[in-house]
């Protein structure tokens, strides 16, 4: 077989990892005979990536194979599905839970991947599987296309409940603020005004990157540092990030609080990079993280439906939520990674360990809170757009007892089927890369909520 190779790629990840596990995979898949063509090496822009597709389709391949290096923006992986009527496949790989950065983020990348390709109602294979070891007959699979994606049937919408029509009714009204538009090929934080108010009657005002920089800049220096002294009771090492860039955070937080004064939001979703770092020069991670606690949930990346989902989920919780990305699934081990940059509630922490300030492993600006989450039982939801057809996403999984996995805030979990059953409707479904977690079981309210709201479920 000829099979055309694409190897994606960003440049604000650990690249000599990166390369290293490219050669582990180009090796592994050298090894089953087949013609390899397309550059061995990472497409980490848009100009060579279209070059390399380029190269690619005018050898007239069988096939082609996304290796998802590192984590990717779906962009690419729709322009090359775009390209090619071949068969399309892509491969992901897990790294260590060692403690320290999310040196990959590979997971991520196809979780974003899947979600776009199902939109488009476009087919493809997948593998998760680490490059060494004997990795050959799972390649072979996904080569022969007996690992592609099945979409999952959603069934009826649940009855209703009082509790159900009770969060409905608590819902509907609420205002959120979309600061900044989601970044390009991020299709999970796509939303229509009109059908959100039209579902859960809840609106949505389009603001400004520039509207919650200027009215950080407004806050006054004794705000300012009223709100530094009292993080700095909360947690450790706030001296030890750059005390600028550390002030230019927290006055995000004061921004925020003073548009949601002025608009009457209940919710943020917020384009959270690059510009927070690249024009503002400050995290907005840690204020997100701030507002949460308070019950006022933020989404990243200016996902309106995730903060809807915040919303629902905080409304029948009670209590804090917390947005977060599925970094990776251990079948082996059964369990799967929640991770965000820093911006998990502080109600949330494991009392067996401290609460630290820290900077975006990628970006390397303050202010970031880095713990891992406290044991116990955890409801997961999604209001989920996948596939073009409006529904729940519920879960409830057991966050467990075990050291940090990546840095940031993150938390160890097992679900309540097998892990790699869970990972194959996650992508088979095309779920969403944002879930809400919040602690206790609250899926009898929210199966009453999406009878109240027609929604059918997808139970993990």
């Amino acid at each position: 077989m000829k099979l055309g190779i694409l190897a994606l790629g960003r440049g604000t990840f650990d690249l000599a990892f990166a390369e290293e596990n490219l050669t582990a995979m180009l090796a592994a898949l050298d090894g089953l005979g087949h013609s390899l063509v397309g550059p061995r090496a990472l497409l980490l822009d848009e100009a060579v990536t279209l070059a390399a597709i380029d190269e690619v389709a005018s050898a007239d391949v069988n096939q082609v194979l996304i290796l998802q290096v590192t984590f990717t923006d779906a962009a690419m992986t729709c322009a090359i599905a775009e390209r090619f009527a071949q068969p399309l496949a892509i491969w992901a790989i897990p790294e260590p839970r060692i403690g320290g950065r999310l040196r990959l983020n590979s997971f991520c990348g196809l979780n974003l991947a899947s979600h776009a390709l199902g939109l488009q109602g476009r087919a493809f294979s997948w593998l998760y599987a680490a490059p060494g070891g004997d990795v050959s007959a799972s390649l072979v699979a996904l080569i022969a296309g007996e690992r592609r994606v099945s979409a999952l049937e959603l069934g009826p919408v649940p009855p209703t409940s009082p509790e159900g029509q009770n969060l409905a009714a608590a819902v509907a009204g609420r205002r959120i603020a979309r600061i900044g538009a989601h970044p390009a090929g991020f299709d999970t934080c796509a939303y229509d005004a009109g059908a959100l108010r039209n579902l859960a009657g809840v609106e949505v005002d389009a603001l400004e990157l520039d509207d919650m920089f200027d009215a950080a800049k407004a806050a006054s220096h004794e705000e300012a540092q009223a709100l530094r002294a009292q993080v700095g009771e909360q947690v450790t090492g706030l001296e030890q990030v750059n005390a600028e860039e550390l002030d230019r955070s927290l006055r995000l937080k004061l921004g925020l609080e003073a548009l949601r004064g002025k608009g009457s939001y209940d919710a943020f979703a917020i384009r959270c990079w690059p510009e927070t770092f690249t024009e503002y020069g400050g995290a907005v991670c840690g204020p997100a993280g701030m507002l949460g606690q308070s019950r006022v949930p933020c989404a990243c990346e200016a996902d309106v439906y995730g903060a809807l989902t915040q919303l629902i989920l905080a409304e029948a919780a009670d209590a804090p939520v917390f947005l977060t990305d599925l970094v990776d699934v251990d079948s082996q081990d059964n369990t799967a990674v929640v991770w965000h940059c820093g911006q998990a509630p502080l109600s949330m922490r494991d009392p067996e360990v401290a609460a630290e300030a820290t900077i975006h492993t990628n970006r390397k600006q303050p202010l970031l809170y880095q713990f891992t989450l406290r044991p116990g039982p955890v409801t997961l939801l999604r209001i989920s757009q996948a596939r073009n057809k409006p529904h729940m996403v519920l879960g409830l999984v057991d966050m467990l007892r075990r050291p940090m996995a990546f840095t940031g805030t993150s938390g160890v979990m097992r679900f309540q089927r097998p892990a790699e059953q869970v990972l194959s409707d996650v992508i088979d479904s095309g779920l969403e890369h944002h879930v809400a977690l919040a602690y206790g079981d609250h899926r009898p309210a929210l199966r009453g909520l999406a009878g109240a709201l027609g929604l059918p479920i997808i139970e993990l």
